[in-house]
């Protein structure tokens, strides 16, 4: 799979604090790729390096399979933080002034309105719109001159339920209709799960890890946990006895995808073995404490 964007120890520094530090992330043609992190965590930093809007300490940027930056940065649609709006206009007239600057056509404003759902605002004005569609208008404008790469800061910030799920269904038209591959930034993940296939997870400007969506649902789903004195041992009896495959996990813990009909079962096998449990527990799965897990609360 070909790569849009590709990172290798991205660095920046203010002064003596690093807030993006060493930071390798690969995002691919075709992904909605959710950059998950708490505020502060970097991720915003990042965004505005790779947009060129401050400078990199250290480490590299490579855009569009290694095309030179200037001319691949041209096939980047953007909006970092709150869309800069001239609220005293209509939607039709602030997608005017930046089609300007864009190089956009008449027919591009009317169809991405379209596009956003802001077409029959007519003359009201962008200062009475609700967040949501200001986000909306945002994208709109981020979208003119048909990028191949669509940068997005926290666009559900501060919306209610029913903005959250439209800019998920924008999200997702942009990706599957025009083919715009997406980064995506934001700190509830639940969220992102809906539309994401990959994900980045940053912690204090350190990216934790890359993982695809297929496989953090893997990771994400219920299982048995099962903490003893004797982890090797509890793997041989739920295998020989049970027919479960378990996995050691942190030194004293045995994680397994089976066995959850039956725990009573085999905390009685195992203290028939002599092997003194801990803990035995079914845990349930869930996107939000993996995060946690991740980088903490």
């Amino acid at each position: 799979m070909s790569y849009v964007l590709k990172t290798t120890n991205l660095t920046k520094k203010f002064g003596r604090k690093e807030a993006v530090s060493h930071v390798n992330m690969t995002v691919e043609k075709g992904d909605i790729y959710g950059f998950i992190g708490k505020n502060g965590a970097g991720k915003t930093t990042t965004m505005k390096m790779i947009l060129d809007l401050i400078s990199v300490s250290e480490g590299s940027i490579e855009l569009f399979e290694g095309e030179p930056l200037n001319l691949a940065r041209r096939k980047i649609g953007s909006l970092i933080e709150a869309p800069g709006l001239y609220k005293n206009c209509t939607a039709y007239e602030n997608m005017k002034r930046f089609s300007i600057i864009s190089g956009g056509s008449e027919e591009e404003i009317q169809e991405l309105l379209s596009l956003v759902g802001l077409a029959d605002t007519g003359k009201r004005k962008v200062k009475a719109f609700s967040l949501g569609m200001k986000q909306r208008l945002g994208i709109a404008i981020a979208l003119i001159g048909n990028p191949e790469f669509l940068i997005l800061d926290e666009p559900i910030n501060g919306l209610d339920p029913a903005g959250i799920k439209e800019i998920r269904d924008l999200i997702l038209r942009i990706n599957q209709e025009r083919k715009v591959t997406v980064l995506i930034s934001s700190h509830l993940l639940d969220e992102l799960s809906k539309i994401t296939t990959k994900y980045g997870i940053i912690n204090n400007g350190v990216l934790v890890e890359e993982v695809t969506a297929e496989e953090l649902m893997k990771r994400c789903s219920k299982e048995l946990v099962i903490r003893s004195d004797n982890p090797e041992k509890v793997c041989q009896i739920l295998n020989e006895q049970f027919g479960i495959q378990g996995q050691t996990y942190m030194g004293m813990q045995v994680n397994s995808p089976a066995g959850m009909d039956i725990p009573g079962k085999i905390n009685k096998a195992l203290i028939d073995a002599g092997i003194e449990v801990f803990e035995l527990f079914v845990k349930e799965g869930s996107f939000e404490n993996y995060f946690i897990e991740r980088i903490g609360k």
